[in-house]
């Protein structure tokens, strides 16, 4: 493995710590004996596009410093590749690092462990789920769930996991349930009034609500979490229980395992990792051991 490694980041991350975080983790990395360079781009669509040259190049590792998001862009250069990808942690949700129990705003931390599993060849293979050409590695969100998405992204004056509350209050005043069209593993479309629809690679969104708790990211299935057609009142019970996982035990809640989902609805926008996915219909599917990740462990709950 070459000693060059490529530290991809994004300065604007966690409303700036992503720029300060960049130092003590490349600094971390040199100390351990690597060469590292510095991936920054003008966009978004730049910076992925320099990650993949450099993937292509043959990088010793792609090291994403900055939150989900950027963590989103990377898996986009690594997906499918041998190149293993290293977690920097920074931004407001870090979901994906918090389901591969990684060290989250510790930017030392993360680089040491990047460095410590290069050299030892700490590298944990992790499934990714696919729609079309995009990439996702925590959970898609359709529905409830995503509407809440749109409106936190527009509530520029807060940030962290208190947007995501003041977004759900704000939702609840116009929730009404939707018509989903669903097709699991390639089998009969089903028709279901559902609240929302969450399909889990990783167990977490949103900054630490555990909506697919029990999800693992190494065995091959998504963990899809369907909240039925429930009152304003039950939601309001149920959602708040969704930061222990303790929702999924609730008789209006069903979990199925399976490889692939296909989902149809109208005027229902999907996320995935945080991101604007695009409009439903879509099909996602789980596809085994498509990132290498460095240093991964078990789930936290930091």
């Amino acid at each position: 493995m070459t000693s060059e490694i490529t530290l991809f980041v994004n300065p604007t991350a966690g409303r700036g710590r992503g720029a300060h975080a960049a130092q003590p983790a490349a600094s971390a990395l040199r100390d351990a004996g690597f060469s590292v360079r510095t991936v920054l781009g003008e966009d978004a669509d730049d910076a992925l596009r320099r990650a993949r040259e450099a993937v292509a190049a043959g990088t010793g590792a792609l090291i994403a410093v900055g939150g989900d998001g950027m963590m989103s862009l990377a898996l986009q250069a690594v997906a499918g590749t041998l190149t293993p990808l290293g977690v920097v942690a920074v931004g407001t949700g870090n979901d994906f690092a918090r389901a591969l129990g990684m060290p989250i705003r510790d930017p030392a931390a993360a680089g040491r462990l990047a460095a410590e599993a290069l050299k030892g060849g700490a590298v944990r293979e992790i499934d990714l789920g696919r729609v079309g050409e995009r990439w996702f590695g925590s959970v898609l969100a359709s529905g409830f769930d995503s509407r809440v998405n749109d409106r936190g992204n527009r509530m520029r004056w807060v940030g962290g996991r208190f947007k995501y509350d003041l977004a759900i209050l704000a939702e609840l005043a116009a929730f009404k349930p939707i018509t989903y069209r669903m097709s699991l593993d390639g089998g009969p479309v089903r028709e279901i009034e559902a609240t929302l629809i969450a399909v889990g690679n990783g167990s977490t969104y949103g900054g630490g609500m555990r909506i697919c708790a029990d999800a693992v990211m190494d065995d091959g299935l998504f963990d899809v979490t369907v909240v039925g057609d429930c009152s304003r009142t039950t939601l309001l019970k149920v959602f708040p229980k969704v930061y222990k996982g303790t929702h999924l035990g609730h008789p209006v809640v069903t979990v199925h395992r399976v490889s692939s989902i296909a989902l149809e609805a109208v005027g229902v926008t999907a996320y995935a990792d945080g991101e604007p996915l695009g409009s439903l219909p879509l099909t996602a599917t789980c596809v085994p051991g498509a990132a290498r990740v460095l240093g991964a462990g078990s789930p936290t709950g930091t």
